[in-house]
């Protein structure tokens, strides 16, 4: 079956963007028309979770189907093994030209490259498979160039991701028809209007919004803080840093600076939402072009992160550690077949990660799943049919290990190669085990906000032991096993999971 025949799909990520994020789950103050429109006509994954952090281990699970324990690329510059495949990779094998507008954040193996290739000179690489039709990175070049042919003043190597001024809630120094989000939808549809009626997959990555907190007018002033829910948390920092090492190290002030005042905190939950709005306005304006083609009928639409935002939560921001906020993400699966009209508008409460991305769009494309993917395909789930079987709990990994600055080592004084964490989470606790830290331990069902610490609470030991049992038996299940099907033997090359 070609390209033609299989349909097209679009794939979505939106970067650093929190779960609760949605007004189809009742946010408070978000603004998200668009995506709610598309969540009436598919599925919304309610406890749907990220394996690692930052952006590029977090897309290497992504697009591998692969968890980081793994493919190991764990950092933003850790390599991706070039022997493992992709979604890209596969499709490209089926016929598509996959595209890419934005960025994957894949640092290349140095092994398959000379010395002085320039790739070797940043993380920002591009995933092995993907075409880029717009390659932008965090830099913007292309946008910026965009935008000084619009009349703005571009200054070489100054960002024009930045405010007007200082004053709170300043807009961007560029109009809203001006944004990134808006220059990428743009050529999106280009691409979109010049090949007519040819098959397609697009990854179409939006950076916001991930930092700086800015938003374009009428954006900027879209959300009123004193609407925002407020952080989750206990009552100070210190309190905060006695929960764990890795806490008490970057809850200081040079590396995370915690908002001063309840003022602060509300104006950047605020612009962080307004971002959000902006971001649902331009996937909007591409799902209304889409709409309009006769393959709209024809073609799979998933968007999600690759990670959250603390957003002052437990007083952190950015990506990092081990709490919630930062690895439970959205995701939005519209499949326009018919199979799938029993499911649409359902929430989707059962425990999904971005792993099984890749097993979805493959099952739903008719092709078959690598055996190295640990994901599992979401098409019955977002079809209203929950698999028998279904795993009631999801893993995900965050490493601190630095090569250059020896950041464990100078600050914590662990060893480069414990420089991990692992967690594994269900409904009722979470379990968070450190390769060189004491372990933690949370009772979600009477501490959902994950504020008390119960690993050397006696009461407690039996069910510790499970959930740590429960990981070591994820980890068995799940390493490496391209090759572990195989057995060679007067049969030949025998391949147990072909069979």
């Amino acid at each position: 079956m070609d390209a033609l025949r299989r349909g097209n799909v679009l794939l979505i990520t939106i970067d650093q963007w929190r779960a609760d994020c949605l007004g189809v789950l009742g946010h408070p103050a978000v603004v998200t028309p668009n995506l709610d429109r598309l969540a009436s006509e598919g599925a919304v994954f309610t406890q749907h979770y990220a394996q690692s952090a930052p952006c590029g281990p977090s897309r290497a699970s992504l697009h591998t189907g692969l968890y980081a324990m793994t493919h190991r690329s764990i950092l933003n510059g850790t390599p991706l093994d070039d022997r493992f495949t992709n979604i890209a990779r596969e499709v490209r094998a089926l016929g598509f030209d996959p595209v890419l507008f934005g960025y994957t954040d894949t640092s290349p193996d140095p092994r398959i490259l000379e010395a002085d290739d320039p790739r070797l000179l940043s993380y920002e690489g591009l995933l092995p498979g993907y075409r880029a039709v717009l390659d932008m990175p965090e830099a913007a070049a292309p946008w910026h160039e965009w935008l000084s042919k619009q009349g703005y003043d571009v200054v070489e190597g100054e960002s024009m991701q930045r405010p007007v001024d200082e004053s709170v809630a300043s807009p961007a120094v560029y109009r809203a028809e001006h944004s990134e989000a808006a220059f990428l939808t743009g050529e999106v549809l280009r691409y979109l209007d010049e090949i007519g009626d040819e098959p397609f997959f697009i990854h179409a990555t939006y950076i916001r919004p991930h930092p700086p907190f800015v938003a374009p007018a009428p954006y900027n002033t879209l959300v009123n803080p004193e609407d925002v829910p407020m952080p989750i948390g206990l009552g100070t920092i210190e309190e905060e840093r006695a929960v764990s090492p890795i806490l008490a190290d970057a809850l200081r002030a040079d590396w995370i600076r915690a908002p001063e005042s309840e003022a602060e905190i509300r104006q950047i939950r605020a612009t962080y939402y307004g971002m959000i709005a902006e971001v649902d306005a331009q996937v909007g304006r591409l799902l209304d072009a889409l709409r309009e083609r006769p393959d709209w009928g024809q073609t799979l639409v998933i968007i999600t992160a690759d990670h959250g935002e603390e957003l002052g939560d437990h007083h952190l921001t950015g990506k990092l550690g081990f709490y919630d906020a930062s690895y439970r993400i959205p995701c939005i699966i519209r499949d326009p077949r018919a199979q799938a009209d029993g499911g649409r508008g359902q929430l989707v409460n059962e425990f999904t990660e971005n792993i099984d991305l890749m097993p979805t769009i493959l099952e739903w494309l008719d092709a078959k799943v690598p055996s190295q993917c640990s994901g599992a395909s979401l098409l019955s789930l977002a079809r209203g049919v929950t698999p028998d079987e279904w795993r009631d709990c999801v893993f995900w990994e965050w490493d601190f290990r630095d090569p250059v600055g020896r950041y464990p080592e100078r600050r914590l004084g662990i060893p480069f190669d414990k420089s991990g964490m692992a967690v594994i989470r269900d409904a009722s606790g979470k379990y968070v085990h450190f390769a060189g830290m004491p372990a933690l331990f949370f009772d979600l069902s009477t501490d959902p906000d994950e504020l008390v610490n119960c690993i050397d609470d006696p009461a407690y030991a039996l069910t510790v032991l499970g959930y740590a049992q429960r990981m070591l038996t994820w980890r068995l299940e799940h390493a490496e096993r391209t090759l572990t099907g195989y057995l060679i033997c007067p049969l030949g090359a025998v391949d147990r999971r072909s069979t």
